[in-house]
């Protein structure tokens, strides 16, 4: 196991051992949730990743919240380039772009009033273009990730910000065409210490 992997299966170990941990209630009085990434900003940008997210979840305890997760974006590199001298290098980019688009699970769990631990799996089908924007095929991932987060809310607990750190994982993808696959086979099925921050109100 590689440095990078082990630090990976750490992380998770970590947030699932945060889940049996006794919390502090948290937001109460407001049984629901929705929330959006102020990710979407980089769409006003020269380069758009055409990122959508919202986010719908349901309170299930003082502690936990099942969520569902509609999101979409676009990349043209593979999301397994570590930070690093190739991270953001366009020498690495595909022969086009890919559009993911799904709609997945996710559970909070809080064990403090402020810090809390999210578990995110999304099903997604993915849109693969050339470089003239023509669709070539359509493939399937399961995106997976544990995130580590900080909630600061206000208003009594209404409104929320929620800055993340996180360990993505891409166990499952199929129909992928060979000119990707060959640029993905380069680097891990995983990212670590992805930044999330999200903005959402109770009620």
């Amino acid at each position: 196991m590689n440095l990078s992997l082990a630090t990976y299966v750490t992380i998770v170990l970590i947030s699932a051992a945060l889940v049996c941990l006794q919390p502090t209630a948290i937001a109460k009085g407001f049984d629901n949730e929705v929330n959006i990434s102020l990710f979407t900003l980089a769409n006003f940008t020269d380069d758009s990743p055409e990122y959508g997210h919202l986010e719908l979840s349901r309170k299930l305890n003082d502690h936990q919240y099942l969520g569902l997760e509609f999101i979409t974006w676009t990349y043209e590199a593979p999301l397994g380039i570590p930070y690093g001298d190739s991270f953001g290098d366009t020498s690495e980019n595909y022969p086009g772009r890919v559009r993911d688009l799904g709609i997945g699970l996710t559970f909070k769990h809080f064990f403090t009033h402020r810090l809390f631990v999210k578990l995110h799996a999304t099903p997604l089908v993915q849109f693969y273009t050339d470089e003239a924007g023509e669709l070539i095929q359509q493939g399937f991932q399961l995106f997976t990730a544990a995130r580590l987060g900080y909630n600061w809310s206000w208003s009594q607990d209404r409104f929320f910000i929620e800055p993340s750190i996180a360990a993505t994982s891409w166990p499952v993808r199929t129909h992928v065409p060979d000119a990707f696959e060959a640029r993905d086979d380069q680097w891990p099925r995983y990212f670590l210490f992805e930044p999330g921050l999200n903005l959402g109100v109770r009620f």
